[in-house]
């Protein structure tokens, strides 16, 4: 069994530190994220640099999708994290490690408009080797944790009586710069076939702001099996790219002979599927200098639900 990297918090300000989780199957796909020093905070951009603390803007996103559609979203923001032996507490939800090297995220949220519940449990139990953290951009903060690139997934919803089992997720990002600032963006892309799962990922550094600078920098790419794990780093031709009604760059296709659903866009982030009879691939591209703009971060507020000093707004 693969043990996990052990949980931690982002301390000083400016830093971050955020665990996503996806789980797949058939027309069904669920991702869970805890961040601490929240990449969608509109409150942690602006103060930040005046000594903001990432665990006083916390937050959990979960997300829901049946066929492309979506069919639960939570982003709830809260002034405090703490971390509790191997499991993070984010307001009322809870990362955990358990001991046999599974990941249990327990999300108890509601709604940001007209609040309803949410209630959702995802299990990632790893099926195959780890590797180590990674780099991302020479010279940069950022580092990138694939914990379990290949694994097996459940997924509970009792509060949408859904339950559902199948291929599984798990990584970490952590940088001490607020995104935008060295880390202009990505793009990435994780697929699931029958013998393997992989990632391609793309920074874009410092130097490449705007939204034709895909895949300046080197590209990572991590392909796991149930025995082996290889990380490669090389120069890939740019992708072929398209631009969501907001002008934000996304790859054309995300490597399968299918076409791609636009889960979700705004105008700094956008997540991507795809799907075939025997593979699936989730992907995400960000421009979070974009996100740095009074008029996004505006509109960045609209989508969460904010808890401050035991109150919520």
């Amino acid at each position: 069994m693969t043990t996990m990297t052990p949980l931690e918090l982002a301390r000083e300000p400016g830093s971050y530190r955020w665990y996503y989780l996806d789980v797949s199957s058939g027309e069904w796909t669920a991702v869970a994220i805890f961040m601490l020093g929240s990449l969608f905070s509109s409150r942690y951009s602006r103060r930040h640099d005046r000594g903001a603390l990432p665990i006083a803007h916390s937050a959990v996103n979960f997300a829901l999708y049946k066929a492309g559609r979506r069919v639960a979203w939570v982003l709830s923001e809260y002034p405090h994290a703490e971390l509790k032996g191997n499991t993070l507490h984010i307001g009322p939800s809870t990362l955990e490690r358990a001991k046999d090297g599974r990941t249990i995220a327990r999300i108890i949220e509601r709604t940001p408009w007209w609040p309803t519940p949410v209630h959702a449990d995802l299990v990632i139990e790893p099926n195959g080797p780890t590797t180590n953290s990674i780099t991302l951009v020479d010279g940069l903060s950022h580092q990138w944790h694939p914990f379990a690139v290949r694994a097996r997934g459940d997924v509970h919803v009792p509060s949408h009586g859904i339950r559902f089992d199948g291929e599984g997720y798990h990584d970490g990002n952590s940088g001490s710069r607020v995104l935008g600032t060295d880390l202009s963006g990505w793009s990435w892309i994780r697929t699931h076939r029958v013998d393997a799962s992989s990632v391609v990922y793309r920074p874009n550094g410092p130097k490449a702001l705007g939204p034709t600078a895909m895949g300046r920098e080197p590209t990572w790419q991590v392909r796991v099996d149930a025995q082996h794990a290889s990380v490669t780093r090389s120069e890939l031709p740019s992708e072929d790219s398209t631009r969501t009604r907001w002008g934000l760059s996304i790859p054309s296709s995300l490597g399968l002979d299918a076409p791609c659903t636009l889960l979700e866009s705004s105008p700094f982030y956008a997540r991507l599927e795809a799907r075939t009879a025997d593979a699936h691939a989730l992907g995400e591209s960000g421009d979070f200098a974009r996100f740095h703009s009074p008029f996004v971060r505006w509109m960045a507020d609209f989508r969460t639900r904010t808890h401050r000093m035991g109150t919520q707004s």
